[in-house]
């Protein structure tokens, strides 16, 4: 639908006039509405919105969308799309006491994905993953951030990689890849970290950057896995090749992680389930992002990162996915939606936010999607008939979806 005109919206969500600086504080929970109106896209993109009373006679095919919301695609800014199959018999060993640290040691978790996906074909892969990107764009999502990390050798990262470029090209969405070859330890440098490292910063880094594979550079920043030596390598690598960092920190312990982040100029920091007063004080003197995934807090049962907080101390906040087939398996952010209301406690107003605008800007798309501006890519929600933004996270299990246009 690249050309059409959208009449009798009900409540026209998210305006903005221009997309130059991130929500906070008080301004994370504001959400500009047009009550009863009209909005116009040609060659799919807005170009024109306001109320019902100034509607233009038009040849355009109309769609009315009366009793409805139309608002913002939400867009998901931090995601592990592209995997090999499900770790279903994981959350088999978690209900029998296994604790996450346990799974991994046991051949489980990050370490068991690389071994399927180095099994897989990249066809097969790219299959797969197109069909989740189909069903991520028919929840509700309109541009998205696909990290590597599954791979773990030069191989199968750029394998990873290789394929979000080609759904890069073929996807009708904004999609950012991120390279994560600091995911886990592989098993044959378990007791020499150091060689591993050198090899993604000194190795696979240059070839991805060579082949313009990644817009991003990640690490899974955490004890057992990366540590604060490993981090500050890892974002004066990506430096190196103009690759910002967007960072897995404080997800299981905090310990000087998010203040290492900011300082160095990460695009954001990830996870946030744990925080300390520091932690707090280093994003309040920075620009870095703050993104919270509470899919993640939900499946595997941790505190969720506490949003509230943030907001209350002029922090921009964002929520993503994680989606993965470990401690995330699910795409669904209308249920993010959900959780950040009921569980993180935040307004609806805010959880949007951090789901559509601030979102875009952590992926450095806000010139794309993130809200309804003229100018930006049409990548609309239309709702069911719904009261107003607060029916999305109340009916928390359900999706309010009518459709979506991208």
């Amino acid at each position: 639908m690249n050309n059409l005109l959208l009449t009798n919206i009900k409540q026209l969500t998210g305006i903005t006039e221009n997309s130059t600086t991130v929500k906070k504080g008080k301004t994370q929970g504001e959400v500009q509405v047009l009550d009863n109106a009209y909005l116009v896209i040609r060659n799919g993109i807005i170009q024109d919105f306001g109320p019902m009373s100034e509607c233009p006679s038009t040849e355009l095919t109309h769609h009315d969308c009366s009793q409805k919301l139309v608002m913002p695609m939400y867009v998901d800014s931090h995601t592990h799309l592209v995997f090999a199959n499900s770790r279903s018999d994981e959350m088999k060993m978690r209900l029998h006491g296994k604790s996450y640290q346990e799974i991994a040691d046991a051949g489980g978790g990050i370490l068991n994905s690389a071994k399927k996906l180095h099994d897989m074909s990249e066809q097969q892969l790219y299959d797969d993953a197109h069909l989740r990107l189909e069903q991520v764009i028919k929840s509700g999502t309109g541009a998205i951030e696909i990290k590597s990390g599954y791979g773990l050798n030069i191989e199968d990262e750029m394998k990873m990689l290789r394929v979000i470029r080609v759904l890069k090209q073929l996807s009708p969405i904004p999609i950012k890849s991120t390279f994560l070859g600091a995911h886990a330890v592989p098993e044959e440098f378990k007791n020499n970290k150091a060689a591993y490292m050198y090899l993604v910063c000194n190795e696979m880094l240059p070839r991805i950057a060579g082949e313009n594979l990644a817009d991003f550079i990640d690490i899974f920043c955490e004890t057992g896995y990366f540590d604060l030596d490993d981090l500050k390598q890892i974002i004066e690598a990506g430096d190196k090749y103009g690759i910002k960092a967007k960072v897995h920190v404080n997800q299981f312990n905090s310990f000087g992680a998010v203040q290492l982040a900011c300082t160095h100029g990460a695009l954001s920091v990830d996870h946030l389930e744990v925080m300390k007063e520091e932690d707090y004080i280093a994003l309040e003197k920075s620009n870095t992002l703050a993104t919270a995934l509470p899919l993640c807090s939900l499946f595997l049962d941790i505190p969720y990162t506490p949003g509230k907080d943030l907001i209350k101390r002029n922090i921009p906040l964002v929520i993503a996915s994680d989606f993965n087939p470990g401690s995330a398996p699910s795409s669904n952010l209308n249920l993010a939606f959900g959780l950040a209301c009921s569980q993180m406690k935040l307004t609806p107003e805010e959880a949007f936010n951090a789901l559509t605008y601030n979102a875009a800007f952590a992926m450095e798309v806000q010139d794309e999607v993130g809200s309804i501006q003229i100018g930006k890519k049409a990548n609309l929600i239309i709702t069911k008939p719904a009261n107003g933004l607060e029916d999305i996270p109340y009916w928390f299990g359900e999706s309010l979806i009518s459709s979506v246009i991208v």
